[in-house]
C-alpha cells in the first residue's frame, strides 16, 4: 500500500546510510546487525527528533506561529533540535526544561543556549506535577506579547509528529531492498514512544507486518501500549483523508521491552558503558547511556538469550544523542579506566 502524507519541510539530510555491522554481528552469533544511521539526518539536529519537526513545524508555519514551545531533560535531544531548527526557520524558541541548572552549561544545554533559546528550567517533581500549567503560563506570556505561540509535546511525539517515521520505515524498506533483504525487525529505542509509533504504523499502513521492537529507556510496557494507541488515533482524527481504514488502530503490533531501563530514565549502570565503549571500539559507533545505548542492551541481550533466535537480519535504528554523551564524562572516564 502507498502511503500518503501530511505537508512537512525539509529539514533532515535524508535518506540516512543502512551499514552493516559486521563484526557486531560475527560477536552475537545469531542474525546480522544492520545500522540505519538517523544520527546523521543534520549536524547539529542530528537524531530522530528532526524526521518529526519536518511535519510538526510545517503545521506551526502552516499556523501562522512565530513562537515554539517545547519541553523535555536537561539534556533533551528534542529540544536542541527544536532550537536549532526554530534558529533556521526564524521563530522563537521556550524550552521548559527538567533537572537543576548547571554551573556550566554542556551538551545538548549548551547548544540549546548557543542558538538563542529561552530557557526555563524547573525542579524534577516541580516539572511532572505542574507541565501542563506550565505550558499554559508560558503559552499565555507570549500571546500578551503579541507573538502566535505553537506548542510541541515531549520528543514532538503526537499524531502529527508520528508520520516523520512511517516515512522512516518506507525509508528503511527501500534502503533494505537495495541490499538485498527484507529485515525480520526493526529495533529501536523508545522514550517518549513517537519513533516506536511511527514505525510500527508504516508497518501497518505499508501492510509489510515487519515486527518493530521499542526497547523502552523509561516507563513501562502497559504505558507504551497507550501512549502509541493514543499518537495513531490522534493521526486519524487529524488527517481521517490519510488513514480512511478504521482498522488501522486495532491492527498494531505494539512490541515493547522494558527490561533494559536501569535504575531510571538517563541513569546508566555497568552492562550499559561496557556495551557502548565495545561497540565505539568494534564498529566505531557511538551511542548515547540514555537512548541508543540502553536499546543495545536490550538488542544485546535478545539475541544472546534466543528470543529471536531464527532472525537472519535486524536493523538497528541509531537515533542519535551524541551531544548527550558529554555531560556524562565524569562516568565514563571512570569506567575506562577500571576497564584498563
Amino acid at each position: 500500500m502507498t502511503v500518503t502524507y501530511p505537508p512537512k519541510i525539509s529539514l533532515a539530510q535524508l535518506p540516512t546510510p543502512l551499514r552493516h555491522l559486521k563484526r557486531f554481528s560475527s560477536r552475537l552469533n545469531g542474525p546480522q546487525i544492520w545500522l540505519k544511521q538517523d544520527d546523521l539526518t543534520h549536524s547539529m539536529m542530528s537524531g530522530n527528533k528532526v524526521r518529526k519537526l519536518e511535519f510538526v513545524l510545517a503545521d506551526a508555519l502552516a499556523a501562522g506561529a512565530d513562537t515554539l514551545i517545547t519541553c523535555g531533560g536537561l539534556q533533551s535531544n528534542h529540544c536542541r533540535a527544536t532550537a536549532i531548527a526554530g534558529a533556521q526557520l526564524g521563530l522563537n524558541v521556550h524550552l521548559i526544561l527538567r533537572g537543576s541548572m548547571p554551573e556550566l552549561a554542556d551538551g545538548n544545554h549548551l547548544l540549546d543556549l548557543l542558538a538563542g533559546a529561552a530557557v526555563s528550567v524547573y525542579p524534577a517533581a516541580e516539572y511532572q506535577r505542574n507541565l501542563s500549567s506550565l505550558f499554559a503560563e508560558w503559552s499565555h506570556h507570549y500571546h500578551e506579547q503579541g507573538k502566535t505561540p505553537y506548542l510541541i509535546p515531549t520528543g514532538a511525539s503526537n499524531g502529527v509528529g508520528v508520520w516523520g517515521y512511517v516515512a522512516a520505515f518506507e525509508e528503511i524498506i527501500r534502503d533494505c531492498e537495495q541490499a538485498g533483504f527484507t529485515p525480520d525487525a526493526i529495533v529501536c529505542a523508545t522514550g517518549s514512544g513517537g519513533t516506536q509509533a511511527g514505525l510500527t504504523l508504516g508497518s501497518t499502513l505499508t501492510g509489510a507486518a515487519i515486527p518493530v521492537i521499542g526497547i523502552a529507556v523509561c516507563d513501562s510496557v502497559d504505558y507504551f501500549e497507550k501512549r502509541i494507541h493514543d499518537d495513531v488515533i490522534s493521526a486519524q482524527q487529524l488527517y481521517p483523508h490519510l488513514m480512511p481504514d478504521s482498522t488501522v488502530v486495532e491492527r498494531l503490533q505494539i512490541i515493547t521491552l522494558d527490561s533494559y531501563i536501569g535504575p531510571g530514565y538517563a541513569q546508566g549502570y555497568p552492562e550499559l558503558y561496557k556495551e557502548i565503549a565495545s561497540l565505539a571500539r568494534g564498529e566505531g559507533v557511538v551511542l548515547d547511556p540514555v537512548y541508543t545505548g540502553k536499546a543495545l542492551v536490550g538488542l544485546v541481550n535478545e539475541v544472546s538469550s534466543g528470543c529471536m533466535k531464527g532472525m537472519g537480519n535486524i536493523v538497528f535504528v541509531h537515533t542519535g544523542g551524541l551531544f548527550g554523551l558529554f555531560p556524562y564524562r565524569d562516568v565514563f572516564t571512570d569506567f575506562l579506566a577500571g576497564a584498563g
